[in-house]
């Protein structure tokens, strides 16, 4: 299932402009995420930058998911 999912995400990235935007953005989000826990000490502005950088990358997923699930059932009709 795992590769299927992966070859899914590739055809679309190739494929899909909406789709490659929202993997871009995401993958933004992810460094940013990931330049912020490499500080270690977070101050409570860092925490809330977090909060709301998952809550975007979330979103985003969410609407990775939707595309992948729409692209499916084309494929299936």
């Amino acid at each position: 299932m795992e590769n299927t999912q992966d070859g899914l995400r590739a055809h679309l990235m190739q494929t899909n402009d909406d789709f490659r935007r929202l993997a871009e953005q995401h993958s933004h989000y992810h460094q940013q995420l990931e330049a912020l826990e490499a500080k270690g000490h977070l101050t409570a502005q860092d925490e809330v930058e977090e909060h709301k950088l998952k809550k975007l990358k979330l979103h985003l997923k969410d609407q990775m998911n939707e595309i992948m699930n729409r692209y499916k059932a084309q494929q299936v009709a």
